[in-house]
This record gives structure tokens, C-alpha cells and sequence, in this order.
């Protein structure tokens, strides 16, 4: 028995079979992956799992994938206990989930992407793209480079210079586009349309966001395989933050725990907070927004899967927080001081939300709070600047270097 049983729209339910398609072509909803759990239940166990490869493809069982080719090294990244900054804010087990350190490219995409890729070369295709804030195009050009497929890359053309950097170092075609995140994506949707490559986020996004739900599965085995009290995860397209759900729900389907209480915390910046803004109004639809964050890996507008994000928060009885740019900042340089992580400006809005949750106690202080850091901040260097202190000068002397430095200390 295959553990696929195939893709379902998630609005009219109508059953499509496994195929590069992501939309209903009779009500236009997004299409996801079923599963038959039954299969699923047999196939899998505790030890099955501890005994797998040291990467997110220890859960094939799963995943809509049947023979991982990609990203094999992707995934299973540290879950660290966070003493110094859960004293800050008052919490006794706050832990860090940390995909900065996520292999090849240093954030989460590299466990979407290594299932995407995978699939793709299953279905045949010899070319794959993606639109893209900087991450996902990092992320989709290494994994190309490493399955020899043709690559091409779409993304704003006022991103960041280190993930333009990130991106061409493995040799795709980068096409930056005049316009925003979403500019960008309508762009691809009809190239993909027309072309028929494999475009990772658009007609191969039913298995591509499956790779999220790994960020759930990890956490669970790493906390003793228990689900954690609360989770705290930033939100761009509302893809991840649904995904972690749907794997924490995954891990009871299947038996491998007995409960889930968990409470799901979504996290924008307040330049761009379609998601917040709709669950504060207690709309059960998003209205499109117009970007105006420096973070811009989480800088959609119109979220796609914004209204699915809405229906997980109400469904855990969670909330969502916003972060304006200067605490995103503040947030960064707060985790990187008290627990040695340096994050980008997504990570940096999750613990800035994730303090001003704490603030407004929503959280036990003896609850088991999991803080999700997507990528990592070398690749956003520039918002740092005039932001840090400057390093001191001094000439070559242990002079200079007593009355300059030692005197200040």
C-alpha cells in the first residue's frame, strides 16, 4: 500500500491523483497531500525514527517523497535549551529551535526545498525555479547545483545583498524583478503556466510544504517525544506556521504520542502583518498589504496561505503579535547576546513577539515554550548598520592598548 494516497483541494475537498498541479481547477483552492495513516502506522515507530539518518529524511514515512535523492544532510538542527534569554523573559523551559545553522544555505528552506527537488526529479523534470525573498532562491539553486538540474530564480530587486550573493554563488539564472514579493510570484505563476518548469512554490507546493512539517517532528522527538506547551513561529506566506501544526497532529495520528495541547503563536512584523491584522480584527479573510519591513524574508503581502494560519490559531487557541522594525533589531542582538545565535530579521521578529507574549502572559513561566529561528543573520548584515557598537582602534602598542581598552572595561 503506498502511504500517498494523493492531493485534495483544501476547500470544495474534490481528490486529484499524485501530479505537478497545486490548484482545483474546478473552485481555484490549494491542493495538499493526503495520506493513507492506516499504512502510515504500520510503517513507522520511535525506533524506527532514532535509528534513521541524522537529517529531516529520518520521517520519510511521512513525507510525500519515495527515494530522497536531495538534501540529505538537511534538517535535525539543535534544539537548545535557551536558560540565559528564558530568564530575561521569565520562562523556565524556553527552547530554541534553531534552522540558522540548517544545511547547505543556513535557513528552513532547505527542508522544503530538499523534499520539493526530490520530487521533482520523481516527476522527470530537468529544470526547477522559484519566486523568491532570498532564502528559498539560496536554498533552490544549491539543491539544484547538487541534482544537476537548470535553475532559475526570481526575487525582488531590492533584496538583500548577501542573499543575491547566496544565490549566485551556485551559478542559476537570478532574475531580480522590479517590484514586490508578490509582483514577483504573479510573475512566476504564469512562467510556470507557460514553460512547465518546476517551480518549487507554485505547481510543486503541495510536497515542497510538506518539508515544514519536519521543523514539528524534530521538536517532539527532542523534547523526549512529548509536544511542547506553546510554539512560537513567524509567518510569511502562513505556510510554515501551518505546517508545524498539521506535523504535531501528524505525530498523534500516527501513535508515536499520546496528546497534543499545543498553543500556536504566529509572528509578523508590523510592516507586514496581513495575518495579524485579520486575527486582531477577527476576520476570517485576509486583506492584501503592501510590504514595508527590513524583513523582508517574511515580506508577503498576500499570504497564501493566510487564511489556513488563521483557522490553526483558532483551532490551538493561540494569538498572534507583531514587531515593529527598531524591536526586530533590539530582538536580534537580545538573542545573539544572551544565547550566541545570530539570526536574521524573521528570527529577530519571533523573539521580539515572543517577549512581548511573555510580557502579556501568555505563557506559564514553568510551560514548555518552543521559539522557531528560521534563518541565519549573516545573511542580513546591512540591517545592522549603526545599530552595533564600533570596534575600538588602537595602534600596535600595549600601551595604547591599556589606556584605550583595558581603562574602559
Amino acid at each position: 500500500m503506498a502511504k500517498v494516497k494523493g492531493l485534495r483541494c483544501r476547500e470544495c475537498g474534490r481528490d486529484y491523483p499524485v501530479e505537478p498541479i497545486h490548484v482545483c481547477e474546478f473552485c481555484f483552492g490549494p491542493l495538499e497531500v493526503v495520506y493513507d495513516y492506516e499504512e502510515i502506522r504500520k510503517r513507522v515507530s520511535r525506533e524506527k525514527i532514532e535509528n534513521g539518518p541524522k537529517s529531516l529524511w529520518r520521517y520519510v514515512d511521512l513525507l510525500p517523497v519515495e527515494n530522497p535523492t536531495v538534501g540529505l544532510t538537511a534538517g535535525f538542527t539543535p534544539l537548545k535549551k535557551a536558560e540565559k534569554l528564558g530568564e530575561v523573559l521569565g520562562l523556565r523551559n524556553l527552547y530554541i529551535k534553531d534552522d540558522s545553522v540548517n544545511h547547505p544555505t543556513l535557513s528552513f528552506k532547505d527542508r522544503v526545498v530538499s523534499v520539493a527537488i526530490s520530487k521533482a526529479r520523481e516527476f522527470g523534470f530537468d529544470t526547477a525555479a522559484c519566486a523568491s525573498t532570498g532564502n528559498l532562491a539560496n536554498s533552490v539553486a544549491a539543491h539544484c547545483a547538487q541534482a544537476g538540474l537548470n535553475c532559475f530564480v526570481f526575487i525582488p530587486a531590492n533584496l538583500e545583498t548577501q542573499k543575491i550573493y547566496g544565490s549566485l554563488v551556485f551559478n542559476p539564472t537570478v532574475v531580480a524583478v522590479e517590484g514586490t514579493y508578490d509582483d514577483v510570484n504573479r510573475l512566476c505563476s504564469e512562467i510556470a503556466n507557460d514553460l512547465g518548469w518546476a517551480f518549487v512554490n507554485i505547481n510543486i507546493r503541495p510536497y515542497y510544504a510538506e518539508g515544514s512539517k519536519t521543523l514539528a517532528y524534530e521538536v517532539v522527538e527532542q523534547l523526549g517525544w512529548k509536544a511542547p506547551d506553546a510554539v512560537v513561529a513567524p509567518a510569511a506566506s502562513g505556510s510554515l506556521y501551518t505546517k508545524i501544526w498539521k506535523g504535531l497532529k501528524e505525530m498523534k495520528e500516527v501513535g508515536l504520542i499520546d496528546s497534543v495541547n499545543t498553543r500556536m503563536y504566529g509572528a509578523q512584523a508590523e510592516g507586514c502583518s496581513p495575518i495579524a491584522q485579520a486575527w486582531r480584527e477577527g476576520r476570517d479573510f485576509i486583506k492584501p498589504v503592501k510590504p514595508d519591513t527590513i524583513a523582508k524574508s517574511i515580506a508577503i503581502g498576500n499570504p497564501a496561505d493566510g487564511i489556513y494560519a488563521l483557522q490553526t490559531t483558532k483551532e490551538s487557541n493561540g494569538d498572534w503579535e507583531t514587531a515593529t522594525d527598531r524591536e526586530i533589531i533590539e530582538a536580534m542582538k537580545l538573542l545573539a547576546q544572551t544565547e550566541g545565535i545570530f539570526t536574521e530579521t524573521a528570527g529577530g521578529t519571533t523573539i521580539a513577539v515572543l517577549k512581548k507574549l511573555a510580557q502579556k502572559g501568555a505563557f506559564d513561566p514553568d510551560e514548555v515554550v518552543v521559539a522557531y529561528i528560521t534563518g541565519n543573520g549573516y545573511k542580513t548584515l546591512e540591517v545592522l548598520d549603526g545599530h552595533l557598537s564600533e570596534p575600538v582602534r588602537i595602534q600596535a602598542t600595549l600601551r595604547d592598548f591599556k589606556e584605550k581598552v583595558l581603562a574602559k572595561v
